[in-house]
């Protein structure tokens, strides 16, 4: 009461405002008296005796019997730093219509304090705090390992939302079957490699039943499909991914998953991924990176073929990489200023007209490569045909 006295005196609140606060038996006339109140504290400029008289009217409310008065309190300063930390951890166990509002919303809660939240406060709870603003990492991880589906995808959805790689794919493993959640995914601004890979295969093992079910396709040339398809979508994430691409991570993880593939290794060289083939070789043969850039690139034809045979690479295949390589080096002497995607184009045209023994299926997906303008739009009508006739004119 004394609390209550002394910042009146202090404010424009009338007799009123107090009369209904402090006597009114009617919850509706608490409740407007309550958020009169906090708008005044919330947008007066007070000095430390009347902030700390504003937080003692503050715990005071918090107390109130009726949960209108409670929700009037949580939702008029559910932006405010003037909330004191212990009513703010009270409120948030109250009732929903009450606790909502500041765990959405409230910056007086600390990390710590959301992730106990999230492990403790189940799912309405969970979910309030996923749609918070901004989700650290601490927040996140609370979230992956404890949240409940929906919380899950709206901290997802949220590219303000910082997830470690370790949380994201605690996501995957545990809601790792969700359309909803691989929508989410597919358009966040930026992905792990390791999220992002098992992403494609999840569409895959779709496609893959949508094959064997709708098509009468024997299962292992369904595999043959999808497993193309995974490799073209691999690359074409690299290019996408532009400046932010991991090559060391992507090599790891595709090693780690057994899709480190000779195939997938030649379209990548040969759409001008080098880093990418130096940590794939370094990856498949356990030599360390510095040295395989050295074999690679400054020991000539018996480096390239020492690295290579270590690291287990069919070869047959041995004189199409060494090609790949030496049309690599020789376009970036001559027209190193390139943009990355001319650059490709003219690589991809140059290893054409030079590799006449790559497998067929991967002179096919190059040559389709071609057929696509710098959009990835395709010039021709038929891709498959126009890439076809190519191939007949190779």
């Amino acid at each position: 009461m004394t609390a209550v006295t002394s910042f009146h005196h202090r404010t424009t609140l009338s007799d009123i405002d107090i009369e209904r606060l402090v006597r009114s038996e009617n919850a509706d006339d608490r409740a407007v008296a309550t958020h009169k109140i906090c708008r005044v504290m919330e947008r007066g400029r007070l000095g430390d005796t009347d902030r700390a008289a504003a937080q003692e009217i503050i715990r005071m409310l918090a107390q109130d019997a009726a949960e209108l008065v409670r929700r009037a309190l949580a939702v008029t300063l559910r932006t405010s730093e003037l909330l004191p930390h212990d009513v703010a951890m009270k409120l948030a166990q109250d009732v929903v219509t009450v606790s909502v509002p500041l765990l959405t919303f409230s910056p007086i809660f600390s990390d710590e304090d959301l992730a106990d939240i999230i492990r403790s406060g189940g799912p309405v709870r969970q979910i309030a705090v996923a749609k918070r603003e901004t989700l650290s990492e601490v927040v996140t991880t609370a979230l992956a390992d404890n949240g409940v589906e929906e919380a899950a995808v709206i901290a997802c959805a949220n590219d303000n939302a910082r997830f470690t790689e370790g949380g994201m794919n605690r996501v995957m493993d545990r809601f790792g079957t969700s359309e909803v959640l691989h929508s989410v995914l597919v358009n966040r601004k930026t992905l792990p490699v390791s999220v992002s890979e098992r992403l494609i295969n999840v569409v895959s093992a779709s496609l893959r039943e949508q094959l064997i079910a709708h098509h009468a396709i024997k299962p292992e040339t369904a595999v043959e499909i999808v497993t193309a398809a995974r490799e073209r979508a691999t690359l074409d994430m690299a290019d996408q991914a532009g400046a932010s691409f991991d090559p060391q991570g992507l090599a790891s993880h595709l090693m780690a998953s057994g899709r480190l593939t000779p195939s997938l290794i030649l379209r990548a060289l040969a759409r001008g991924h080098m880093p990418f083939f130096e940590h794939a070789l370094s990856e498949l043969s356990g030599v360390p990176h510095e040295r395989t850039w050295l074999m690679v690139h400054d020991a000539g034809s018996l480096g390239l073929r020492a690295i290579y045979d270590r690291a287990g690479l069919p070869g047959r295949m041995f004189q199409t990489f060494r090609m790949a390589v030496e049309t690599y080096h020789t376009l970036q002497a001559e027209a190193g200023h390139l943009d990355p995607i001319r650059m490709q184009e003219r690589l991809i045209e140059r290893f054409l007209t030079q590799v006449p023994f790559a497998p067929r299926e991967d002179l096919i997906y190059l040559y389709e490569r071609l057929d696509r303008d710098s959009q990835g739009r395709l010039w021709a009508k038929s891709p498959e045909k126009s890439a076809n006739d190519l191939l007949k004119a190779a």
